[in-house]
């Protein structure tokens, strides 16, 4: 005769056999079926914690979206708490941004990732620099930016910061990524 304990044991580990099965990778050489949908309910509570701001939304993303989302929940635990911060002040602007500007924001990333290393270091500099000014030095110089013409601000970025010697440029930065 089975014991109670055992036998709760048993329906147990059958019961996670499927939960196993379902994220066990293909064999080598399969097609990558895309993963089953996780209803909202069927997270635990440390990933609907995680995921929170998505839970409107969540039972209508795509299967492989959503994947792609619990495996960066799975490392946002990890982050330290200040990178946390950092990254839910990101999220709550770009949630702010319109439509047109989300664009915008992306087709900036894209010609930032094909500029040649050397000048996406300098820029990348320049916004360092730019972090670390005083608020009312950043608003300053933000207004004589946009007062410019591109080929004024291109020659801005090729001069270096009063003060110190040649080297990157000064300036705002690109668009927050």
């Amino acid at each position: 005769m089975i014991r109670p304990v055992t036998a709760c044991l048993l329906l147990a580990l059958a019961g996670l056999a499927p939960l196993h099965a379902q994220h066990a990778p293909p064999p080598p050489g399969a097609a990558s079926a895309p993963p089953p949908p996780r209803p909202w309910r069927s997270l635990d509570p440390a990933q609907r914690d995680v995921l929170a701001p998505l839970r409107d939304r969540w039972d209508r993303l795509p299967p492989r979206k959503q994947q792609h989302m619990l495996q960066r929940a799975e490392r946002w635990v990890t982050l330290p708490p200040d990178r946390r911060e950092e990254i839910r002040q990101r999220i709550a602007r770009w949630q702010q941004m319109t439509p047109e500007e989300r664009e915008r924001a992306r087709e900036n990333m894209r010609k930032f990732h094909r500029l040649p290393p050397d000048q996406r270091e300098r820029l990348h500099e320049a916004y360092e620099r730019f972090q670390h000014m005083p608020p009312d030095q950043r608003e300053r110089l933000l207004r004589q930016w946009h007062a410019q013409s591109i080929e004024q601000r291109l020659q801005e970025l090729d001069r270096p910061p009063p003060g110190s010697s040649p080297g990157p440029p000064h300036g705002p930065p690109p668009p927050s990524h």
